[in-house]
């Protein structure tokens, strides 16, 4: 039995550890631990690529929602741009027409209408911002505003307005029809 005592000693000090009681970690070889690391830092950047995806999408779909309501608004705008111009000049038709529906009209009854439907047209202008030209004469040509028809001889300076031929008309800022004018040489 001495020779098997030895024996037994060398059976029991290759055991596990754990089996001795001692708690003992699994040793994970180095090329497995990067690996599991770099298959986690895989699919988080797969997932964070998702996420950025879709929030491309999203956005590509809203400015594409924003430029098609914006061309509908601008389509509606063109539509419908004219609309408070003609709400304005409707009365000034129906004057007209009410005074041709006169049985008898009398001179002073017509001149009275032709004043007031007059009025209603040029408030009609100032409404939607179309403004009159009315060079006076001695007022110095611009040729921006005025167009000049031709030159007569005159006691004025050089270009300047001696007669207003036609009016001139202006939207807002933007010339619709220059003043049609005669200049002094």
């Amino acid at each position: 039995m001495n020779q098997g005592e030895p024996k037994q000693n060398e059976q029991e000090s290759q055991q596990a550890p754990e089996a001795a009681g001692v708690p003992v970690e699994p040793v994970i070889a180095p090329e497995t631990a990067a690996a599991s690391s770099l298959e986690q830092k895989l699919a988080d950047a797969e997932a964070k690529a998702a996420e950025m995806h879709d929030a491309f999408l999203r956005a590509k779909a809203d400015a594409e929602n924003t430029r098609r309501r914006a061309q509908e608004d601008i389509a509606r705008a063109h539509k419908f741009a004219i609309e408070s111009f003609a709400e304005a000049m409707v009365p000034v038709k129906d004057s007209l027409e009410m005074a041709l529906k006169l049985e008898t009209p009398s001179i002073d009854a017509l001149k009275e209408g032709v004043e007031m439907t007059l009025k209603q047209l040029a408030s009609a202008f100032e409404k939607n911002r179309l403004h009159e030209i009315n060079p006076q004469a001695g007022e110095k040509l611009d040729p921006m505003k005025h167009q000049a028809i031709s030159m007569v001889p005159a006691d004025q300076e050089a270009n300047t307005v001696v007669i207003v031929l036609q009016k001139g008309y202006m939207i807002a800022e933007r010339l619709l029809r220059p003043a049609l004018v005669t200049v002094s040489q």
